[in-house]
């Protein structure tokens, strides 16, 4: 458990370190994700304007994790911490949303009796989806399509 906490002081430091090299001054705390307790969160707040770390449709939080993974999983090898990066809770804010619009979605083909189509999604978000709806038995759900347009299908259940 000792090393765990260092190995998470060390990630920590790293996205300090890099926010640091960006000209960012921010909070970084790292957390167990409420849903997935293996997953943790490297949650950085901060009440400067960080949209640019953000980007359009969170591209660059997923560079910005990216360069985090990398740097942490080079010094700390073999590691079996698993997480990800929010930035003034973005992704948990876009995870409502994911959900929220894929729920619509399921009311609309319970209605119409007709698959529809989402947006296309990271893999994370697209597994909320997955997960969300598989407490709907009379819908599935597919995810289909080639990245970065890979996108969940929800259809009615034919029985």
């Amino acid at each position: 458990m000792e090393e765990n906490n260092n190995n998470q002081e060390i990630l920590k430091d790293i996205t300090q370190q890099i926010l640091g090299y960006l000209g960012y001054q921010a909070e970084v705390n790292i957390f167990s994700n409420e849903k997935d307790d293996t997953l943790k969160v490297v949650s950085i707040s901060s009440s400067e304007n960080i949209s640019a770390l953000i980007g359009k449709n969170g591209q660059n939080i997923k560079s910005f994790e990216q360069i985090i993974k990398a740097l942490y999983y080079k010094k700390i090898q073999p590691s079996n911490l698993t997480f990800m990066v929010d930035l003034n809770d973005y992704r948990q804010l876009r995870a409502k949303q994911v959900v929220t619009r894929a729920v619509e979605a399921a009311s609309r083909v319970r209605t119409s009796k007709k698959a529809e189509a989402l947006l296309p999604m990271s893999s994370y978000e697209r597994r909320l989806i997955h997960v969300e709806l598989a407490s709907y038995p009379d819908l599935e759900t597919e995810s289909i399509g080639e990245e970065p347009k890979r996108r969940v299908v929800i259809r009615p259940l034919i029985i």
